[in-house]
């Protein structure tokens, strides 16, 4: 059975690696977005995925595409594939395109289906304060993420994962999943089973604003945004009008009850055990670990050494 394996983020990268090592199966392509530039100086770079392409083989062709157009359906209708592998490519597949598959299309989505359909369903289920989260195999279908669910597996949550430390926990569990049931697809053994769209719930592109604080949230929806947040828009605030990114914290177990008489965002002190205190809408905040823009990450103390007029200001 042929594969075109489509995707773009880090996330995907594994699985693309459990597909080299199939037997009765073969990577016959892979489809990524088109190279963008990247770091200071702006170098077009490739997709995460685009990159371990070229590292697991040379003969396997990577297709780049602006657009899903006649030109790239001509390019992947080349290739005799039996069937596309999707995970985390960025683009929505047309009735055309997933025509050229006889065996269809699959897709592997980082939740448990039908909850948290669409683009970041990892930051979601950190930004609910979900105890479970898992990956999803569906088959494609014309409406994003509301394809017959061919496979699932739970992950129990701790409470501390960030989006990158759940991606990689997903990600490891998604490249188990897929050969088995890509073996299942060859066989004719896979059982579907249909989405019960009344359960279902959405997630939407996440953009760089809603990394801003707002301290009049609880200290729970706060702390669970910056780990949701982590790596990327990260969780920043100002102080005397400099940005300052907030990168690890806690709630605070305040033994003598919420200080209401502070405004929210004010900086309360320290605990010598958890760290910055910081009021919220609704409880306080223990901050472990900051960075100001253009500056190191520091852990708090040493922060503090640095900005000795933090305590009793006003972020934000």
């Amino acid at each position: 059975m042929r594969i075109l394996f489509a995707g773009s983020s880090a996330i995907a990268v594994p699985s693309l690696s459990a597909i080299c090592n199939i037997d009765g199966i073969e990577l016959a392509g892979v489809l990524t977005n088109p190279d963008s530039p990247r770091g200071r100086h702006g170098t077009p770079q490739p997709t995460d995925v685009g990159e371990a392409a070229g590292r697991l083989s040379q003969s396997v062709p990577v297709l780049k595409p602006e657009k899903l157009d006649a030109c790239a359906r001509e390019q992947v209708n080349s290739l005799k594939c039996d069937i596309l592998v999707s995970f985390a490519y960025g683009h929505i597949f047309g009735p055309k395109f997933l025509a050229l598959f006889p065996r269809g299309g699959i897709n592997i989505h980082p939740s448990l289906l039908p909850k948290y359909r669409g683009p970041s369903p990892v930051q979601a289920a950190i930004l609910n304060r979900e105890s479970i989260t898992g990956v999803t195999v569906q088959s494609l279908a014309l409406k994003m993420d509301c394809g017959d669910i061919l496979a699932v597996e739970q992950l129990q949550l701790t409470g501390r994962e960030t989006a990158g430390s759940l991606s990689e926990l997903l990600s490891a569990k998604a490249a188990k999943m897929l050969p088995e049931t890509l073996k299942k697809i060859a066989a004719g053994t896979v059982k579907a089973q249909a989405q019960n769209d009344s359960e279902a719930s959405y997630c939407t592109l996440i953009s760089k604003d809603e990394g801003l604080i707002d301290w009049s949230q609880s200290a729970a929806e706060i702390e669970a945004k910056i780990r949701a947040f982590d790596p990327w828009p990260m969780c920043r605030t100002t102080h005397n009008g400099l940005e300052l990114s907030i990168l690890e914290s806690a709630v605070y177990n305040d033994k003598n009850g919420n200080i209401l008489e502070n405004k929210p965002g004010r900086v309360l002190g320290t605990d010598k055990k958890s760290g910055i205190l910081i009021q919220t809408g609704n409880g306080i905040l223990a901050v472990t670990r900051l960075q100001y823009q253009t500056k190191k990450a520091l852990f708090w103390r040493d922060f503090l050494n640095g900005a000795r007029d933090f305590s009793g200001s006003q972020l934000g």
